[in-house]
């Protein structure tokens, strides 16, 4: 892809099996924001970036979405990581397994809150233009 530099092969393979053996909260996400579902933002799901593996990202509004079970508790590693990709001007939005599971329509909303904070501070050409 033209937006990012090629992933080592060893996580596109990890992603691919990510993407086979996601948690319960990982697949209700995916399926509440796959397809363009909001508002017309497309995601991907466990996108191999720099040395990363991503849950979710859009490109379009350069938005990470992390789903956490309790392992990422105050993660040091998890915060190096972030401050990377906010250093490569992404946002990042983590959200907690049971959240995800017990409040989805919540978790929704904020996502798209999100995005369209990042819209109104940086329209995209043919949004402006409607």
């Amino acid at each position: 892809m033209a937006h990012h530099h090629q992933p080592p092969s060893v996580n596109r393979n990890r992603a691919r099996t990510m993407r086979k053996d996601a948690t319960l909260a990982e697949n209700m996400l995916w399926q509440a924001i796959r397809g363009s579902k909001l508002e017309g933002f497309k995601f991907r799901r466990q996108v191999p970036l720099y040395n990363f593996i991503l849950d979710f990202v859009c490109f379009q509004a350069k938005l990470i979405i992390e789903v956490d079970g309790s392992q990422h508790a105050e993660n040091e590693l998890d915060e190096r990581r972030d401050a990377f990709l906010r250093k490569n001007g992404f946002q990042i939005l983590r959200f907690w397994n049971d959240e995800i599971e017990r409040s989805l329509d919540f978790v929704c909303l904020s996502i798209l809150a999100q995005l369209q904070r990042g819209e109104a501070a940086d329209p995209s050409p043919e949004k402006s233009m409607t």
